[in-house]
């Protein structure tokens, strides 16, 4: 058995003896920070038709074409985010040209892209002049050459980050010798922070990320590995699954405590990107969207998939090309190395259509971000994006897909109800606040117990009326008062009745 794996074992171990050591000891220090249950850490005891379910998000329109000459039909490895009134997209320029027996991939070499936008969904291509491309350099490249494949790029949260690397990314492959730092003053011009690649040891060979962790007060990273084999830049011999590892660093050059994620009940899977970042409204929490890469081979279901005439051309060159699928997974973390993976597909390949149910289709990019509603009056909303269309045609799509704030899971009740107590916790605040959906005949009530469980006067479930509506900020309220003040800094549950209701996020505000 490698050791690595063994000494992983170990970690995930201890980390577990250590949760439930504190869980026993001492009631959970939550402050005021927002919680989701996008794990069970809060969650004590759920009785009655009730669970912590999955949702998933809402297809929108695509909002961007990869149909300049030099982007092309395998742009990827897409990065978003927003920065101030500015939302940011990088992207992969490549292309690739189809064949029977052959996947020509040297139409032109890789580059970086840039674009920008002030909602997040409708993009512009800034013409930077930075570039060339065919003889000009009017177009909106932004990097050529080393880190290409790549790269990954975020706005240094570190307060004290220097002024010429306010951004940062990591890129490079192993043939490239690793994986190698970068820095910019502005997002758009682009300088190595040494010569020499920063971290050496792993396959790279996806979108590698990185940031600076404002919960832990360190640099992370997570990038590609896989669980057996060898993958250096002598030798290339992967085996086992595509798998992700993390380390932590104090300057962005020198990263320590590499180590294989861990999962808390989900078997080994092919894991093509990671896609982990601490979620901006509860940053204690880091999220991750891995694409989850599945070969079926040939069947009758396989040849029933859209465009089976590509999809026969594809394989003819390379069998997996044309049999793989792809969709997007949920993760979280509190510690940023045991992982709750939802083992059910958060973003489905979806309705059967041109450009679908492939290998690329649904990579989630890096990150969700929050956007305005489309409903009119309807509080913003959180956007992903996905890739589709790739492989054929002059260029690739990304799709938005829309969720509600905080929603990424849910406490769900049927009609027939049902009660979930959380574990002991402290807080800080006045009022409680929630985040929660009910029909028109649904309800929530909820009850702040001692530690011990027992009601506190003031707080019971009689003294608070139904709740019912779809809001992601309703304060909460017993008696028709709110303050919850006396009771901040002691230990105390929740206990909280849905009735055909979603709650998906608490918080105790100041």
């Amino acid at each position: 058995m490698p050791v690595r794996f063994i000494q992983c074992l170990l970690m995930a171990a201890f980390l577990l003896l250590c949760s439930s050591l504190s869980f026993a000891e001492s009631p959970l220090e939550i402050g005021n920070r927002r919680e989701l249950f996008i794990d069970d850490v809060l969650v004590e005891k759920l009785t009655g038709e009730i669970e912590i379910r999955l949702q998933h998000p809402i297809p929108r329109e695509v909002v961007f074409k990869f149909d300049q000459d030099w982007e092309g039909s395998s742009s990827g490895y897409h990065t978003i985010f927003q920065d101030g009134d500015l939302y940011r997209l990088y992207y992969r320029g490549s292309h690739i040209i189809v064949s029977d027996g052959r996947i020509n991939t040297g139409s032109h070499k890789p580059f970086y892209c840039y674009a920008e936008s002030k909602d997040g969904i409708h993009w512009t291509r800034p013409e930077l002049d930075l570039v060339e491309f065919q003889g000009s350099k009017k177009n909106n490249i932004i990097l050529e050459g080393l880190g290409t494949h790549n790269f990954a790029p975020f706005k240094d949260e570190n307060p004290n980050c220097k002024p010429e690397a306010k951004y940062k990314a990591l890129a490079g492959t192993q043939s490239e010798g690793g994986l190698y730092a970068f820095q910019s003053a502005n997002g758009i011009h682009w300088k190595l922070m040494q010569e020499k690649p920063v971290i050496t040891k792993g396959a790279f060979d996806s979108q590698n990320l990185a940031f600076w962790d404002t919960d832990q007060q360190t640099y992370r990273t997570y990038y590609r590995v896989f669980s057996g084999g060898v993958t250096t830049s002598k030798t290339w011999k992967p085996e086992g699954d595509r798998a992700i590892q993390t380390a932590t660093s104090d300057d962005f050059l020198n990263w320590n405590n590499a180590i294989d994620l861990t999962y808390e009940d989900s078997p080994s899977e092919q894991l093509y990107t990671n896609q982990v970042k601490a979620y901006y409204r509860a940053p204690h929490i880091r999220i991750g969207f891995p694409a989850r890469y599945v070969e079926r081979g040939w069947s009758e279901s396989m040849r029933a998939l859209p465009d089976p005439k590509r999809r026969k051309q594809r394989a003819s060159s390379v069998e997996r090309y044309g049999t793989a699928i792809s969709e997007g997974l949920l993760m979280a973390s509190r510690n940023g190395v045991h992982f709750k993976r939802w083992n059910e597909a958060f973003l489905r390949p979806g309705i059967e259509r041109t450009g679908t149910w492939q290998y690329g289709h649904q990579f989630i990019a890096e990150h969700v971000v929050e956007t305005k509603s489309a409903l009119p009056g309807a509080p913003n909303e959180l956007s992903i994006y996905a890739a589709e269309d790739y492989w054929h045609g002059k260029g690739g799509s990304l799709r938005l897909y829309s969720l509600r704030l905080d929603g990424f899971t849910s406490v769900h009740a049927s009609m027939k109800g049902g009660e979930l107590i959380t574990r002991p916790f402290t807080f800080e605040g006045t009022k409680l606040s929630a985040n929660f959906a009910t029909s028109a005949a649904g309800s929530m009530r909820v009850e702040i117990q001692t530690a011990e469980g027992q009601p506190i006067q003031g707080f019971t479930l009689k003294e608070c009326a139904d709740l019912f509506g779809d809001t992601v900020d309703r304060t909460v309220t017993w008696n028709q008062k709110a303050d919850a003040s006396s009771l901040q800094g002691k230990p105390v549950r929740l206990r909280i009745q849905l009735k055909d209701a979603d709650l998906y996020s608490f918080q105790f505000q100041k």
